[in-house]
């Protein structure tokens, strides 16, 4: 029954990830044409708008800062890997597993908490950029910093779970695929 629970909840933040990571990567080829843009005309035509660069900056923010929860679902995140490439499948997931209770955990819930006041500000003073034709949308830029935690938050939940039911089935060779697959068969 407990395992079960641990499985769906698994599938429905892994779904939620993949879903924004894929919208998400689809922001990466706006950014690129928005850039090339904003080149040509400023080069090409000698035109330029600050709002327009400054709607790259926000896209970057939403890429990297939203990004970061897809990046972890799919085991992209750098690490140093002299010890850990070389431990079992099961030692893997005990580090994974501990390493997101008392790193990943903490740190997010740690982000969170000294962001919410500098957000909370950007929002009741509705901050606008201090450029002259700039976007009117600090205060949903610096949102991002919530969101961010919230979302590795949620994805490092999903990895602890997959660890947690990786080292119950006990079987696999330590793989994000077969981790999940080894989960499945629970």
């Amino acid at each position: 029954m407990l395992v079960n629970g641990l499985k769906n909840t698994l599938a429905v933040i892994d779904s939620f990830t993949e879903l924004t990571g894929r919208m998400i990567a689809w922001l990466t080829l706006v950014m690129v044409l928005m850039t090339f843009v904003i080149v040509l005309l400023r080069y090409g035509f000698n035109l330029g708008w600050v709002a327009m660069q400054e709607s790259v900056l926000y896209f970057h923010g939403i890429v990297f800062m939203l990004g970061a929860a897809y990046t972890l679902k799919a085991d992209g995140h750098v690490r140093v890997d002299i010890f850990y490439q070389r431990f079992s499948a099961k030692n893997k997931a005990l580090v994974n597993l501990f390493g997101g209770i008392f790193l990943l955990l903490p740190v997010v819930v740690f982000i969170f908490y000294i962001s919410l006041d500098y957000v909370v500000i950007s929002w009741q003073i509705m901050e606008k950029s201090s450029e002259a034709g700039g976007l009117p949308l600090v205060y949903l830029n610096k949102s991002l910093l919530l969101l961010l935690p919230v979302t590795l938050l949620l994805q490092g939940l999903a990895e602890i779970i997959r660890n947690l039911l990786f080292l119950i089935a006990g079987n696999g060779s330590g793989n994000k695929a077969e981790q999940s697959t080894a989960g499945d068969l629970l």
